[in-house]
């Protein structure tokens, strides 16, 4: 063999060396490639609708296979769970229902808005989308209703992955005790409006802008408007979105603590530390509650909406719990 001859095929033994960890890398992570994240004018073209009793229930869904259940935060809607959702389409089902008198969910003006309200709508529309059981997301106010879902029909969660939201005697979070009396008042309606009249006030301390650690990347005029123009639409949807942080109350969730206590499952806890509405000792308190819990994480430079923020963490930390 000629010197060159050599030279050349080292050289190309050496490349097939290097590429080779390469495509088992690729291999490996092929399940980790996502689909295309819902745009705002994407979501509103795949959004659904199931009837559960006198409510229209707006959802939208991504991928095939077993079932995830994203539930969203307050005031926001199923558009939270976008950028989560595409990243796991290949391994799960992703839906992500509108709760009652939020997003585009239209529910009769006497509607439920609780709690236990809540969790018996999801049930309803598990029935009726054939979902007998999933792996549950939740933030902020769904996370109590997660809770409940578990203690009353432990039987439809798989898994549970908690991020910061209500939790036992926090329930609303006292914190939030001011809002609530604007609601009370009649006066967190044109809070809303604002929003959608003032954007930078939208993105400011004193707007949903404190739930964002970047508010002025996270929303966009059109991310403003899908959350905040469907809570204003008209006046029976100005009550509901004040009337869902009033229906809050009573707390339900003291009660179901020896229920948690039974659930075996697997459960995960990644948590934006020290949020002012839900402290780390409530992640610690869900870490101790939980037989099944895999632990906590906890995200630095993050606030409560940080799931729409950090998809990337979110759908590590969500494929690492269902592989497990």
């Amino acid at each position: 063999m000629s010197r060159r001859d050599f030279l050349l095929q080292s050289t190309l033994l050496s490349i097939a060396a290097t590429l080779q960890p390469l495509r088992a890398f690729a291999a490996a992570s092929s399940d980790h490639l996502h689909t295309k994240e819902f745009s705002v004018a994407d979501f509103h073209a795949a959004r659904r609708f199931v009837q559960i009793g006198a409510s229209k229930v707006a959802y939208v869904e991504q991928g095939a296979g077993d079932t995830a259940l994203f539930l969203h935060g307050y005031p926001l809607n199923g558009f939270q769970w976008r950028g989560i959702m595409a990243r796991l389409a290949t391994l799960r089902r992703c839906v992500a229902p509108d709760l009652l008198g939020l997003g585009y969910t239209d529910a009769p003006g006497d509607a439920d808005l609780s709690p236990r309200a809540q969790m018996a709508m999801v049930l309803a529309f598990m029935d009726k989308l054939g979902i007998g059981q999933a792996d549950f997301v939740a933030n902020d106010s769904s996370t109590g209703i997660a809770q409940l879902i578990i203690a009353e029909h432990p039987e439809r969660v798989r898994s549970l992955l908690a991020t910061n939201g209500d939790v036992h005697t926090n329930s609303p979070p006292e914190t939030l005790a001011p809002f609530l009396e604007k609601c009370r008042r009649n006066e967190a309606q044109a809070w809303f409006e604002q929003h959608l009249t003032d954007n930078d006030f939208a993105r400011s301390r004193d707007g949903i802008g404190n739930a964002y650690h970047a508010p002025e990347r996270a929303l966009t005029h059109d991310i403003i408007e899908n959350y905040f123009r469907p809570l204003v639409s008209s006046p029976k949807r100005r009550q509901q979105g004040q009337q869902y942080g009033l229906a809050m109350l009573p707390n339900p969730l003291p009660a179901i603590e020896p229920r948690l206590r039974q659930f075996g499952k697997p459960v995960r806890i990644v948590w934006a530390r020290n949020n002012e509405l839900f402290p780390d000792r409530w992640a610690h308190w869900l870490d101790q509650t939980f037989p099944g819990s895999r632990g906590i994480r906890f995200v630095d430079d993050a606030q409560l909406f940080f799931p729409e923020e950090n998809p990337d963490l979110i759908a590590a930390e969500a494929r690492a719990l269902w592989q497990a």
